[in-house]
C-alpha cells in the first residue's frame, strides 16, 4: 500500500470493479456448468443423442468444444485473480490518469483464450475416447486402465521440471510482471497469454482428470479448482502439489493392480 489515501482510495475501487467483473464471468459460467452437468444427471443432451453415433454428429465438436470451454473459465478463472489483481495495480502506478480496466480485461481476455484453444484438444480428446468406447455414457473412463494411466501421468507430472517452471511463474505475479511488462493494450493481451500458456503448462494434465471420474462431476470440478488455487496461492501450495501428486500415483497404481489381478 502507499502513504496516499487518495492513491489507496483508487486502487481499492480497481480491485473491487475487478474482482465484481471477474465473479460475474464465473458466475455465469458456473450456472452454464452446473446446468449442463444436472439438466441430464451429468450427460449432456447432444451428447447422449450422439453417444452411440461416436460422437460424430453434426456440430457434436462445437458442443464439446463449448462446453470444455466454460469449464475451463468456471474452474480456471478464480485461480487466475492474484495475477489480475497484480496487473491492474501495475498498470495504475504506471499511468496514473488512465483507468486500467481496459487493459485488465485485454489481459484477462489473452488468458482465456489460450485456455480456449487447450480446451479444442480436449474436445477432441473426448471424442476420440469416445468413438472408442473408453468413456461411459457418463462421460467417465470405462477402462480402469485409462484412468489408472491419467492419474499416474498427472501424478508424475507434479515433480517435473516443467510443473516446477510454470507454478513458479504462477505464484509470482510480482516478478512476472518486473519483468515481463508492456506497455498499452497490445502489451496487455500479449502478457495475458504469455501467463495463459503458463498457466496451461502448470495445469493441462490435472484437466484430464476429469475424465476420470467424469466430465460433468460438479465435485471434481470443485476439487480440481481448489487444488489448483491451493497451489497457487497458498503458502507453500507447491509441497500441497506434490503430496496430491504422491495421492494421485498411489491411486493410479492402485486401480491399474486391482485390474491386472
Amino acid at each position: 500500500m502507499t502513504n496516499n489515501p487518495n492513491v489507496d482510495a483508487v486502487l481499492k475501487r480497481d480491485r473491487m470493479i475487478v474482482l465484481a467483473g471477474l465473479a460475474a464471468i464465473v458466475l455465469f459460467a458456473a450456472i452454464y456448468t452446473v446446468n449442463m452437468a444436472l439438466t441430464y444427471g451429468g450427460v449432456p443432451a447432444t451428447m447422449l443423442r450422439h453417444h452411440d453415433a461416436a460422437g460424430h454428429g453434426g456440430d457434436s465438436f462445437l458442443n464439446l468444444f463449448v462446453m470444455w470451454a466454460v469449464m475451463q473459465v468456471a474452474m480456471m478463472s478464480p485461480t487466475a485473480v492474484p495475477m489480475l489483481l497484480m496487473h491492474t495495480k501495475v498498470a495504475r502506478y504506471h499511468h496514473p490518469g488512465r483507468s486500467p480496466l481496459i487493459p485488465t480485461t485485454l489481459f484477462f481476455l489473452g488468458y482465456v483464450l489460450v485456455w480456449a484453444a487447450f480446451s479444442a484438444f480436449f474436445a477432441f480428446a473426448q471424442m476420440l475416447m469416445q468413438s472408442t468406447a473408453l468413456l461411459s455414457p457418463r462421460l467417465a473412463s470405462a477402462s480402469p486402465w485409462l484412468a489408472g494411466g491419467i492419474l499416474i501421468a498427472a501424478g508424475l507430472f507434479q515433480f517435473s521440471r516443467l510443473k516446477e517452471a510454470c507454478l513458479s511463474h504462477c505464484r509470482s505475479p510480482v516478478t512476472y510482471f518486473m519483468f515481463e511488462w508492456r506497455q498499452g493494450h497490445r502489451g496487455a493481451l500479449r502478457m495475458g497469454l504469455k501467463h495463459g500458456v503458463h498457466c496451461v503448462g502448470c495445469c493441462w494434465i490435472l484437466m484430464a482428470l476429469l475424465f476420470v471420474a467424469g466430465v460433468m462431476n460438479l465435485l471434481w470440478m470443485a476439487l480440481i479448482t481448489a487444488f489448483v488455487l491451493i497451489e497457487k496461492a497458498m503458502p507453500r501450495g507447491e509441497l500441497i502439489g506434490r503430496l496430491g501428486g504422491v495421492g494421485m500415483l498411489v491411486w493410479g497404481v492402485s486401480l491399474i493392480v486391482i485390474a491386472w489381478v
